[in-house]
């Protein structure tokens, strides 16, 4: 039986989890309970686990389970490459700096298709319903004309439209007050979007 500071932090994780699809970080939990310290999550998290209410991976942060997500419709953990640049491109980690757990039917993909999550931050993409603030799932494959996708350009990288005209492909943002990106040297898509995490709202289909 869990006390009720256990369920308290167990109710905490599972509206994160509904709400954004990210299990918070241990410093996450601290702030939002306000624990003197980390050590005070890392305690209430082993002591979940012990209870078999969470299930938690060695050395990882925020890869925790819950087994009620076991009953749903599989579960895919993605890695977090932080944030992605919807305006100017910029240049991004390669080192994931989290994980973000999808239902693989909401999204349409299953276990094993290299997939990916990224950070929004901007507002190039408004008109095409991304907000900054969204995680985008994006699928590694070859674009077709008029996906949305995060794309290296020139060595950086941004989410824009992928347009190809004349043979040529260029980046369109879904903001009018934001240039065509035409490569001078190269353009290469990374991953294709296929559906987005609202901050705090659900679920987007791409």
């Amino acid at each position: 039986m869990l006390t009720a500071r256990q369920q308290e932090i167990l109710d905490y994780l599972t509206a994160q989890m509904h709400q954004t699809g990210v299990m918070p970080s241990t410093r996450e939990i601290q702030q939002h309970f306000r624990f003197a310290s980390q050590t005070a999550s890392i305690n209430h998290l082993k002591a979940l686990e012990k209870k078999g209410a969470i299930q938690r991976m060695a050395g990882k942060a925020r890869a925790v389970s819950l087994p009620s997500m076991l009953n749903r419709e599989p579960v895919i953990d993605l890695p977090l490459y932080g944030q992605i640049a919807a305006g100017m491109p910029e240049t991004i980690d390669q080192e994931p700096e989290s994980r973000v757990a999808i239902d693989a039917a909401s999204f349409g993909v299953k276990p094993g298709v290299p997939s990916f999550a990224l950070k929004v931050r901007g507002d190039s993409m408004i008109d095409a319903h991304i907000m900054d603030g969204d995680t985008a799932i994006l699928e590694a494959r070859e674009p077709r004309n008029g996906d949305i996708v995060a794309s290296l350009i020139d060595g950086e990288t941004t989410l824009k439209r992928y347009l190809v005209k004349n043979g040529t492909p260029f980046l369109h943002a879904e903001n009018s007050r934001y240039p065509d990106l035409i490569p001078c040297n190269e353009l290469v898509a990374q991953g294709v979007l296929i559906g987005l995490l609202r901050g705090r709202q659900g679920i987007a289909r791409a």
